[in-house]
């Protein structure tokens, strides 16, 4: 069984009706943007993730500035009791919040770190990228990462030291779906299609529920699955997990295993982003659906 981390192996690794004449619509135009956006941490709230948090902001400033926004659909918060009460503190910002959606980071972000009077971090990023409308016409599918159990009501985006990872998917039309994993050490991780998928592709019906990573549902069809143990040691981590789904095919990116045959192919989170940003540009019904994922150790 694989084990995720900063760095991932398979054994040991520690540880998201048209007639066929007529012409596709153009994807909408990807633009560069740019936002800014402090946060505020306490004393429960790590640097590290202080960092992440003001990085998210950002981008949802700088998508809200240019596209405007929408309903909040999906934000993750995390309810604490200190000396001063209790409090809640976001763990993450949805892209769904906006009428756009961020596509990559051109460059490096840039931080100021300072303490307030209290000794708490105040972390205010700038952050530049690309992004762009979000389309109607990309397909609309549900994923779910699930947490020991391969069944949606084990959703979780939260994940222990030994928890098992596995991913259910469906779509309103057939198509091809892939997975990676983007981790702390700057990579990012390709699961799915599994190791030993031969085609190298993975074709799903419409209408059907697909669990991945899960060797009992095995369906022959995609190859023998790769499974998934959560390990992490130290301090917590913060993982992203990209769900790609088109109705056509698309090509995968150049992935390689950085040490030995067993480990995942993987490449460089700036490759990732460049070869997404074309495949999307490509392809107005390409669907990207990002999940951050956060572990605890033991």
């Amino acid at each position: 069984m694989k084990r995720i981390r900063a760095i991932l192996m398979m054994l040991a690794v520690c540880l998201s009706g048209i007639s066929a004449l007529a012409s596709p619509s153009p994807a909408p135009p990807i633009k560069t943007v740019k936002g800014e956006f402090t946060y505020y941490g306490d004393k429960s709230t790590s640097p590290a993730e202080c960092k992440r948090l003001a990085l998210e902001g950002a981008r949802l400033a700088a998508l809200s500035k240019e596209y405007g926004t929408i309903v909040t659909q999906d934000v993750l918060q995390a309810d604490r009791v200190g000396p001063k009460g209790e409090s809640n503190k976001f763990l993450s910002l949805s892209a769904t919040e906006v009428k756009g959606e961020w596509i990559a980071d051109e460059g490096e972000p840039e931080f100021d770190i300072s303490l307030d009077k209290e000794d708490n971090f105040v972390v205010t990023c700038r952050v530049k990228g690309k992004a762009r409308e979000i389309s109607n016409e990309s397909v609309d599918f549900n994923a779910l990462v699930l947490r020991n159990g391969n069944k949606p009501g084990n959703a979780s985006t939260e994940f222990h030291d030994g928890d098992d990872l596995y991913l259910y998917f469906t779509a309103p039309t057939d198509g091809f779906v892939s997975v990676y994993l983007g981790l702390e050490d700057g990579n990012v991780y390709q699961m799915l299609p599994y190791l030993m998928d031969t085609k190298g592709e993975a074709k799903i019906k419409k209408g059907y529920d697909y669990v991945f990573f899960d060797a009992t549902k095995a369906e022959g069809t995609f190859g023998t699955p790769d499974q998934f143990r959560i390990s992490c040691d130290g301090e917590v981590e913060f993982n992203k997990l990209y769900v790609l789904f088109s109705p056509s095919y698309f090509a995968k990116p150049v992935t390689r295993p950085r040490s030995s045959a067993e480990e995942l192919p993987s490449l460089s989170e700036e490759d990732f982003s460049k070869w997404l940003v074309k495949t999307r540009r490509n392809d107005p019904r390409m669907g990207v659906r990002q999940m951050n994922l956060k572990i605890y150790p033991k």
